[in-house]
């Protein structure tokens, strides 16, 4: 269930998104390159890589991604069971088998934490030889693999687990818009049929549990004719059924690592009462009908991310997300096991060349399914694992909301002086800028639909309609700031 706005730049002569992404980059101190040795090790890894005993070549896996992907971390393939049911084959890309512990790859991959995206650029995990090359899952290449076979029953629960390391070759590379396609017309393989009924059967299940597939459109930001605007590439239907595979797989993973008392879960508290009361808040400011009793994961499977207004309703969702993190034990449960948007236990797997904590959970995973003790290096690593990747989390926050509030004081710039209708959604208080005491708060522009900073000489009342103007919007700066009118 993907939270992150992904913001993509369309070509232009104007540079004044890639000036700015390249200055977030400098303040944050970001790693825009591997340092040489690195690179060394990389290439030297690639052309050795630790190729598992079991060659599991005869399955006919496919992957399926945005068009021109070259970092494939899965490959699938699906089949009925006799008897009634399922059998899902998810490999994953195996980067232990061209990282070992402690060398300058894996220190680096620690450093990171992630693949950070956003604008033209994306700053990845590991040198690209080998997440877009040796260790990706490209069509008709051998590659090792972590093989995850999932056996489900007829309403797709989980019935059985295993995972092992094996040899796979995936048979095609296919992209989302072409399968889609080919679904609408009748004329998709048979796998994508299967995919699409046990992509609702999940989605059937994941509602019954009160779970929330909070599928975020990329947004794209582009100039034509001087003049800058924000587009949304709204999901197709075999992406979520397509999502669906991945979250049960982090589910299995979850179950397997919570059976045997060792492992790394990610985590979500439920939302707080305050948090509620917000996005109702921020639904009226938008004019989006929220009827009393209708919780708030049901009111979400019911925006549709075509329309501009619940796309911002979607991207406010995510504030009932909060508190995300990663619980690792060894012996005793953590106190909280669940991640509460998807309403069950799960665990990060199946990116491993984009998260460095898929590599970890996985080796537990593959110990655990064979009866095997888990590696010292997870084992040891475990205890400073979270901090490690909350840190992580941190600075891929920062970079995502640094790069929206850059598109946003891009496109707001020309209208600098005009009033805009909107509500507010919050209250806030502390020191104007510039010196002086505000009353501060958080309004939801109504056109264009997003939240902003607002300063009032008197009190702000919580939800009330207002009507506000645009004091400044610096792309220099990145800031936004409204006052009442």
């Amino acid at each position: 269930m993907p939270t992150t706005r992904v913001i993509r730049i369309r070509p232009s002569d104007d540079a004044t998104m890639d000036q700015g992404v390249a200055q977030i980059q400098r303040e944050m101190r970001l790693p825009t390159a591997f340092a040489p040795e690195v690179e060394a090790a990389a290439a030297q890894a690639a052309a050795n890589p630790r190729l598992p005993d079991l060659d599991r070549t005869d399955i006919r896996l496919l992957t399926i991604d945005p068009p021109g992907s070259r970092d494939l971390d899965q490959a699938m393939q699906l089949e009925r069971r006799d008897g009634g049911g399922y059998r899902v084959y998810y490999a994953l890309a195996d980067v232990a088998a061209f990282v070992s512990a402690g060398d300058v790859i894996d220190v680096e991959a620690n450093r990171r934490g992630e693949t950070l995206y956003g604008g033209t650029s994306t700053i990845p995990l590991l040198p690209t030889v080998l997440c877009e090359n040796a260790a990706s899952l490209l069509p008709d290449q051998l590659r090792p693999s972590i093989l995850w076979t999932i056996d489900l029953d007829a309403r797709g629960e989980i019935a059985a687990i295993d995972v092992r390391r094996a040899r796979v070759r995936s048979r095609q590379q296919c992209d989302y818009p072409s399968v889609q396609a080919q679904l609408d017309a009748g004329t998709a393989a048979p796998v994508w049929s299967l995919l699409r009924e046990i992509g609702q059967l999940r989605q059937t299940l994941e509602k019954q549990r009160g779970g929330i597939s909070l599928s975020l459109p990329d947004a794209e930001i582009g100039c034509d004719g001087g003049q800058w605007d924000l587009e949304y590439r709204v999901e197709q239907p075999i992406e979520d059924w397509n999502a669906q595979i991945s979250l049960l797989t982090g589910m299995a993973a979850a179950k397997v690592m919570v059976q045997g008392k060792l492992g790394i879960l990610r985590t979500l508290p439920p939302p707080d009462a305050h948090s509620i009361a917000r996005l109702r808040l921020t639904a009226q400011a938008l004019r989006i009908d929220w009827p009393d009793g209708v919780d708030y994961p049901a009111f979400i499977r019911a925006l549709d991310p075509t329309q501009p207004h619940h796309v911002a309703m979607m991207l406010s969702c995510t504030m009932v997300l909060r508190g995300a993190g990663y619980a690792a034990f060894d012996g005793d449960l953590p106190a909280l096991t669940e991640q509460s948007a998807v309403a069950a236990q799960y665990a990060h797997v199946t990116a491993p060349m984009r998260r460095l904590v898929d590599r970890y959970a996985n080796e537990a995973c593959i110990a655990l399914c064979a009866n095997q003790p888990v590696p010292d290096w997870v084992r040891t690593a475990l205890p400073t694992l979270p901090d490690t990747l909350r840190d992580s989390d941190r600075t891929a926050h920062q970079y995502e909301h640094a790069i929206i509030a850059l598109a946003e004081a891009v496109i707001l710039a020309p209208r600098v002086g005009e009033s805009f209708a909107g509500s507010i959604v919050e209250v806030l208080h502390g020191a104007r800028d510039g010196g002086g005491t505000a009353h501060i708060g958080i309004v939801m522009l109504r056109d264009p639909p997003l939240e902003a900073r607002v300063e009032s000489d008197a009190p702000l009342e919580l939800g009330a309609d207002v009507s506000v103007r645009l004091a400044q919007a610096d792309p220099g700066t990145r800031t936004v700031r409204f006052v009442m009118v």
